[in-house]
Parts: structure tokens; sequence; C-alpha cells
């Protein structure tokens, strides 16, 4: 089958929804798909890459290919790029010589609209997968905006994809829900994004090298237990939550293998953060990595003692169950899509929005090594239901659901 996979989002960005559209292209192309990334052209200071790994390197295959449409900055937000509005003959071109059978729209923006608009053009299937809550995000972008306002623009915009598909993917249960409140009956798949198993395979050797480099930049690391974020550093990942937790973790510790929090990740709200560390008086505390590679940040699962988290907006959550995968522990607030990830306390300790009961599981994990070893196990195997091999032979069974689909919505014989 030839998969045209439309998103304004792609490495070198990297975020939840780049990480999913790579995994399922790179698995999909090793059960004999012919893929297609449509996505937007980054300058060359974001670091080019015609299809950058998972792991870092470059996906060589015949049947792999990416369309770059040329873009233009974004006001609001200086990571993203936004597809020329121009470029539709550009991108009908590419489409046409490589003529796909479905059309799987990722995101919601121009990129996205080009590929709805070619669905319907060329009276192709389209399937959507409804990745973000735009009705809760789009006011970390537009803080300008009324809340009313900028719920209602989030609704609008994921309704016309949500209307425009022949087919829809779900991450979570809660996703399926809101598709119902939007009032839409186009049929929905639930279809989670899967872990990549390839990024755990390392060795001792390779983990220990990582906490050397480590322990080499901050020797005062080699004592300390580390908590680890992993993640955007956005305002939205409600990460000034982590500091108290902090605070209150070691005043329970007295003193004792005090705790760090280790984070692995950049972003627009990195300098502010680190700003509300030192307000908080604990930037001793706090150690910033910037970006990391997977299959790097798999190795740093192995090096923490526990994974901390603290978004509330997550569709999915899937680094709560890699961390869980690589057998660490994890300590979140249980809502959107972390709740439906841990479905209560499998693999660690699902919790309200409370620094004193947050702070408190993160200390047991911390103390007890009993506990500690029993919510490793129980992680490992409850993440076993997220694996790629799984899950991919779900999306291939939607694909050919969603053309059946289309053919009945359109009344078209075999």
């Amino acid at each position: 089958m030839n998969v045209a996979m439309f998103s304004d989002c792609y490495f070198p960005r990297v975020n939840g929804v780049v990480v999913s559209i790579h995994s399922y292209a790179k698995e999909l192309l090793n059960r004999g798909h012919r893929i297609c990334i449509v996505t937007v052209e980054y300058p060359e200071e974001y670091g080019f890459g015609n299809g950058i790994d998972s792991t870092g390197g470059m996906i060589d295959d015949p049947n792999f290919s990416v369309v770059r449409i040329p873009s233009q900055s974004i006001i609001f937000s200086k990571e993203d790029r936004l597809a020329r509005l121009d470029k539709w003959h550009f991108v009908k071109k590419h489409m046409d010589k490589f003529e796909p059978d479905v059309i799987h729209i990722n995101s919601e923006w121009l990129v996205g609209y080009f590929g709805a608009m070619y669905a319907r053009h060329r009276h192709i299937p389209c399937i959507f997968t409804f990745h973000t809550m735009w009705e809760d995000y789009i006011q970390n972008y537009a803080p300008i905006l009324n809340k009313k306002i900028s719920h209602k623009i989030g609704r609008d915009l994921v309704k016309f994809y949500l209307k425009s598909s022949d087919h829809i993917l779900a991450p979570t249960p809660r996703i399926i829900d809101v598709v119902k409140e939007y009032g839409v009956d186009t049929q929905v798949d639930l279809l989670p994004t899967g872990i990549p198993e390839e990024l755990f395979n390392y060795t001792e050797e390779d983990v220990a090298i990582v906490k050397k480099r480590i322990i080499e930049k901050w020797p005062v690391l080699r004592d300390r237990k580390i908590l680890l974020f992993a993640g955007r550093i956005a305002k939205e990942k409600n990460l000034e939550f982590l500091l108290p937790v902090l605070s209150k973790v070691n005043e329970k510790l007295k003193g004792k293998d005090r705790a760090a929090l280790l984070v692995a990740g950049d972003g627009l709200y990195m300098d502010e953060f680190k700003a509300l560390a030192e307000k908080h008086g604990i930037q001793d505390d706090v150690f910033f990595l910037g970006y990391i590679k997977r299959n790097n940040l798999a190795m740093l699962y192995k090096v923490a003692h526990v994974f901390i988290f603290s978004s509330k907006t997550e569709t999915q959550g899937l680094v709560t169950a890699e961390a869980m995968f690589a057998g660490l522990p994890v300590v979140a607030i249980g809502e959107m899509g972390t709740a439906d990830i841990m479905q209560g306390d499998h693999g660690g300790f699902m919790v309200a929005e409370d620094t004193e009961i947050f702070a408190d599981k993160v200390y047991k994990l911390l103390t007890d090594s009993n506990l500690h070893k029993a919510k490793s196990d129980e992680g490992k195997k409850w993440s076993q239901q997220w694996t790629m091999a799984s899950l991919t032979s779900r999306l291939e069974e939607a694909y050919k659901k969603c053309v059946i689909l289309w053919k009945e919505k359109h009344d078209v014989s075999e």
C-alpha cells in the first residue's frame, strides 16, 4: 500500500507527533509498504535531515521519501514553520507522482489542509489521527486570545479534519470521547503510539558510558538520587509543579542521598524554567541536558531512579510508557493521556496535582528498595501492550477499513 503521511512537523523538529509518525513509518516500511511523508521545509540552522531516524540516523530505504514544502516562520512559535499557502500545486505534483492509496493526516494546520484537499481532489480515502487537543493548547501559543475564543478556535480547527476524514484514529480512549463530544459520527479506532523496541537494544556498558558522561559534567550527581523528566520544555508541560516537589522530597530525605532533577529536553520555556528554579532556591539541584536523541534517552531511563511527569495536557504521554518499558518507576499526574497509559498505579503511582502527595510517592520509591523493584517489574509487564509490532498491525487494519468506509460512502464497487 502507498501511504502518504501529512504533518505540519517532522524531524528535525521533535515532539510526540513526530515520534509517532516516524515510528509507524519505519515499521510500515519493514512490512513492505511505500511511505511518503509530506511536511514543511526547515532552514539549515534547524539541522536539516531527509528523514532522521528516531535513533539519530537516516532511513535508507527506496520505499521511503520526504516531501518538504517551502515554509515561513510563525510569529507565535519559533520552533515551528508554516507551509506556504501558494504551494498547493507543488504538493499535488509530488502526490500525483507518488500515487497514494490512502492519505493519513497527522496535524491540523496547512500541511494537514493540503492533505485533506488532495484526498478530496483526487478521490482518495483519508484517515486522520487526532493527536492534539488544540482547544487546550492554542492559548499557550496565543495568550492574547480570550480563553473562550481560543477554546472555540481549537475545537473548530479539529472538527474540520474530523469531518473531512473517512476514518479517525485516536491515541487514547479519552480522545475517542472527545470526538463524540464534538458531535462527529465518523468511525473511530483506538491506536496509541508504539514503543520502538530497538531503542532499548543497549548493553550495560552503553548505559555505564552515558552515566559516566553525566557525572563527568556534574560530579555532584555521583551520590544523588536522580529524578528524570523528559519532554519538551514548554509551559503546557506544567514543569513548575516539579520544583516544590523536588524541595519536599529533599526535606523528607533530610540531607541523606539528596535528590536531583535531571531535565532531558529543550524548548522555548527553558529560560523561564531555569529562572523559576532559582526563585525556588533549588538551582543547584536541577540539571539541564538539553535535547537528547531517543536512543540516549532510552539509556537515561536506566540511569535515573524515578521518572516524574507533570503534564496535564498529553493526548498520550508515551514517555511514561517508555520509562516503564525500561523498568523505571513512574510518578505522574493522573490526567489525560497519562491516565490512559498508567490506568492507576501500574508501574508507579498516578496521583492528583498535589505536591505533598506527589513528593511522598517519590520519596517512598527512593527509600524502599522492595517497592522500587516491585514497581519496576510491574511497569515492564504493563508496557508490553505498547510495542510497535502489535500496534502497527492495528494501523494496517485501520488503513484497510478506511478504504472500505470510503468505498461505502462513495458507493464504489470493488
